[in-house]
Parts: structure tokens; sequence; C-alpha cells
């Protein structure tokens, strides 16, 4: 079990409150989430920059020390992908610390891929073996993002959507083959700084759409430097609400894609 955080919007906007001041941070989550567990593991923050990641993390807990505050201070970016580890495969190690990253994409995931001692030999075996190589952990988490990352690279039209899908439809024929009856989590999160999208697959997942500026509850200021020829839109998926805005549920196996736009499309896996 772990906690997510994404962001997206059609503009440069700072993410601070929501990673550290708000109700139920992010911060505040790496201590107790809503469900009294602790996410102590390690933590990533990953924000785009002329269309490409840049990353830090830490393997310990946010809430320890200030290193994760003052990383959370800096973020002034339109996609923003955030993770707190509560550790069920690997080691608590950088390696094995959310957000992963290849070439501009991201990706963090909150679950477990059950049996993975059996399972992980067969997804290997779909898994391109440059994608393989870049393997640095022991998580099942990376090993999703290896095999997204290649069912992406052999579609000819690069279709990111198609490219979770069979993702999603791989490792669930591996663990009903080689862990029937267990659960399979794979709630994902992945954005190449443009396209952000994901799944909610087992676990819990909200999302918060705000269109307009406005003064933030927690401060009281607005977030962005608005250009007033633009329309402004965010979205936010987190896998507990963290303000006291009015979060919705992400239907239970959906996958969900945040466009250019920051406009939400939801649709059945």
């Amino acid at each position: 079990m772990c906690r997510l955080y994404g962001f997206h919007s059609t503009e440069p906007t700072k993410v601070e409150c929501t990673l550290v001041h708000a109700q139920n941070a992010l911060l505040t989550q790496s201590a107790g989430d809503q469900s009294g567990y602790s996410h102590t593991e390690g933590w990533g923050i990953a924000m785009y920059e002329n269309a490409h990641p840049v990353v830090e993390k830490q393997a310990w807990a946010a809430y320890h020390g200030e290193h994760f505050e003052r990383s959370a201070a800096k973020v002034y970016a339109h996609a923003v992908l955030a993770h707190i580890r509560r550790a069920t495969v690997g080691t608590p190690s950088l390696e094995n610390t959310h957000p992963f990253h290849s070439g501009r994409w991201s990706f963090a995931h909150n679950g477990t891929i059950p049996n993975i001692e059996n399972v992980r030999s067969v997804l290997l075996e779909h898994i391109n073996p440059v994608f393989a190589a870049r393997i640095k952990g022991e998580t099942d988490s990376e090993l999703a993002f290896a095999l997204f990352l290649t069912r992406f690279a052999k579609l000819a039209l690069n279709n990111v959507e198609l490219a979770v899908r069979d993702t999603v439809s791989i490792i669930e024929t591996a663990v009903k083959r080689h862990a029937p009856g267990r659960k399979l989590g794979l709630n994902m999160m992945l954005t190449d700084g443009k396209v952000f999208c994901g799944t909610r697959y087992g676990r819990t997942l909200y999302k918060v759409e705000r269109e307009g500026v406005y003064d933030c509850e927690i401060c009281g200021f607005p977030h962005i430097h608005h250009n007033p020829d633009k329309a402004y839109r965010a979205v936010v998926i987190a896998s507990e609400p963290i303000t006291s805005e009015d979060w919705q549920v992400v239907p239970d196996h959906s996958f969900w894609m945040v466009g250019p736009d920051s406009r939400l499309e939801i649709s059945k896996l």
C-alpha cells in the first residue's frame, strides 16, 4: 500500500499546499493515512520542466526532516506526480522508491502484484530486454513500468491508452495463473508531461476538477501567474481526498486520462 498524487493543469501551478499544508496533505498521510497506515519507506516528486521530468526522491519518510517540504516548495509546473511508499515488495532503498522514470515518462504505483516471485519471470517474458536491463530495483511496480514501456514502444501509433490496457491485461493473466484467488492492486499513474493517465484497480482513488482561478483555501492566494487570455483548468487525482473540496470517487477497474486541455475522461477497463 502506498499513496499517490497526480496534478495536471493548463498553466504552471504551485502545488505546495496540497502536498504539505492541506488538511490531509501527502505529508500528513506519510505519518498516517485515513486507514491508519503510515507510509515511511520513501517519497518522490516528479515535475516537468520543458517537457523533461525533474525527479527528487528519498528512501525515508516524507515527514522525516525538511527534505520533502523543501522539494514540494520548489514545484511550479503543469504536470506533477508524487508518491509516498509503504513497502510491500522490495526493501526501503532509493532504487525501489517511486516515481520511476525513463526518457520523458514518469510512473508510480499503489498496490501489490501477488506472488511476484513466480509472476516476475512470466512478466519478464513480455518485456523488451532493453527495458528489462534498466530495472534497478526489486519492486513489482518497476516491473509494471517496464512492461508499459515495452507495450508503448511496440505499438505503431504509440497509443498510450492501449499500452496501459495491454499492461493490465498481461498482469491480470499472469496473476490468475500463478496467484489464483489473490487480490491484485494495480493503481498506476504515469505522465510524459503532456498526457497524464492511469488506472484504478483494487485500491482507493479520488479526483477533483478545478476550473478558473481562485484563492487557495489553505494559504489564501492563487497558485499561478495566470494568463488572462487562457482558460485555466486543473485536475488532481489522489489516493485520498486532500482538501475540503468536493472529491469524487474514481470507479474501480477503470482507465482515466487527462489531455493537454486538462479535461478528464474515464472509461472501464
